[in-house]
């Protein structure tokens, strides 16, 4: 009997050995340190965060040939940019749906950085990201951190999200693969200033109504964009500038519905700006108003404003 376990034994251990040499790939998870996370990201498993939000984003150096991203559990639509090495590959985790463009190889075998940016917005969908699997034996790196003056951010709809900007001359909303929120204004700007930035916007939201069932009042300090969700902490990320641009959604949705603009507009407004400053007590706050050309010349806004 004991000769017949210690043969199970070995034949177990063998089997192991043969299935790390064929891999060759280990798992670093992703709550190792040298992952860097930017972004208002749901950290309650930090073995598995959830990334919700446009323009949110991941990073680290690591060694070896090959790469794999750990993304599961996605709920509707998600899509990245996967930049290693200054170079970007599109890459989708839909729910029901294979994970497409997660396996990077060929790199070659000196250090890498890898910068993950969600291009899609947070009411399109959001994923798990369990780490990445690299050659068995390489080494990872924090990378090195980005020199940001300011931080910025802000709060919209579908055109601070960046949504059809990548759709040409007909919007669509079957996919969100061509709504690249890293091509939005909002992302743009941060560019152009050298700022971190959030963008915490929904396309077709509005401050009253829209065309989704959640307003800004109910979600700006959520870590996901519905009313349900849990607050965010507020406190951890503080901005040097927030930029409000809202209320296209109200004017056009009403008139769509033959109804009269909200009469609680500029209430609602106003308690919005309040409880941004109440939030944020030294942020600078721009108001912002435009963008679409039904908005810029609708009565009902020019009045409320």
């Amino acid at each position: 009997m004991k000769t017949k376990i210690y043969l199970i034994l070995g034949a177990l251990l063998l089997s192991s050995c043969l299935t790390a040499t064929t891999y060759g790939v280990q798992t670093i998870s992703a709550s190792d340190k040298h992952f860097r996370y930017e972004g208002r990201i749901d950290f309650s498993d930090p073995n598995s965060p959830v990334i919700v939000w446009q323009a949110s984003r991941i990073s680290i150096d690591f060694e070896g040939d090959t790469l794999t991203l750990l993304l599961n559990g996605a709920k509707a639509q998600n899509f990245f940019d996967a930049n290693i090495d200054n170079s970007t590959a599109i890459v989708e985790a839909n729910e029901g749906m294979p994970m497409k463009g997660t396996t990077f190889t060929g790199l070659g075998k000196g250090r890498h950085h890898l910068l993950l940016s969600k291009r899609s917005e947070g009411n399109a969908g959001s994923v798990h990201f369990n780490g990445i699997q690299i050659d068995d034996g390489a080494k990872v790196w924090a990378s090195t951190p980005v020199d940001y003056k300011l931080r910025m951010e802000f709060f919209g709809d579908s055109k601070t999200v960046g949504a059809c900007n990548e759709d040409g001359n007909t919007d669509q909303w079957d996919t969100r693969r061509t709504h690249n929120g890293l091509l939005s204004y909002a992302a743009m700007t941060a560019e152009a200033f050298n700022a971190d930035h959030r963008n915490i916007s929904v396309s077709g939201m509005g401050v009253i109504t829209g065309y989704v069932d959640v307003n800004v009042g109910q979600m700006w300090n959520k870590i996901y964009p519905r009313a349900s969700s849990p607050l965010a902490d507020m406190k951890a990320w503080v901005p040097d500038v927030v930029f409000v641009n809202l209320g296209e959604n109200d004017d056009s949705f009403t008139k769509k519905q033959k109804q009269p603009f909200p009469a609680d507009f500029n209430d609602q407004y106003v308690s919005l700006v309040r409880n941004i400053r109440g939030a944020y007590p030294k942020t600078h706050i721009v108001l912002l108003r435009g963008g679409m050309y039904g908005g810029m010349h609708s009565k009902q806004l020019d009045a409320a404003w």
